[in-house]
């Protein structure tokens, strides 16, 4: 069996608005000394913990505020990454938590790379592909019935522009519009 390689993203070449959450954080605590880890990860989880869109924002200033006298680059990388990280605040709350994180993503690489490891060697192009979509077929129809990620009506609140009063109609008529494709 060969060994694992692990993909890493090398926090000077990295694009901050292309990094999950996760990432972003690993890039900005390489940018700080190792005693004050700790610290910074908490002030940047903090970024994610609130309530409104608008707290976010407001936190999210005043962490790069509190980073800027002691820890320069890791301030900056933040700032450039803001709009990109603070962009799940955008939708309904209820979703912030799928939004933010990549887990289901992560799951899902995982699983390619377990079953072509199994396989091993394949014969040619298309047989990996075939496998690749089977895998990715079988994600979606787990992801789309058994494991609903996020509800119908959640969707439905998240599509809604409100104008002028409208809302319950607009509401009502996205619904029927969910409920008719399926």
């Amino acid at each position: 069996m060969r060994p694992r390689r692990t993909e890493r993203v090398d926090p000077a070449d990295a694009e901050p608005g292309r990094l999950p959450e996760g990432r972003l954080t690993e890039n900005l605590l390489s940018r700080v000394p190792k005693s004050a880890q700790p610290f910074v990860a908490t002030l940047v989880r903090s970024i994610f913990a609130q309530p409104s869109a608008e707290e976010v924002a407001a936190q999210l200033a005043r962490v790069i505020e509190q980073l800027t006298p002691r820890f320069g680059p890791a301030a900056e990388l933040l700032e450039a990454a803001g709009p990109d990280i603070t962009a799940f605040a955008t939708f309904p709350s209820e979703h912030w938590r799928q939004i933010w994180s990549n887990n289901p993503q992560e799951r899902l690489n995982r699983e390619i790379r377990r079953r072509t490891d199994v396989v091993g060697i394949f014969p040619n192009r298309g047989a990996i592909i075939r496998l690749v979509g089977a895998v990715l077929s079988e994600q979606h129809d787990e992801w789309a019935v058994a494991r609903r990620y996020m509800s119908a009506e959640s969707l439905a609140k998240a599509m809604v522009v409100v104008i002028d009063g409208e809302t319950e109609e607009l509401l009502e008529e996205v619904k029927r519009e969910l409920v008719a494709a399926g």
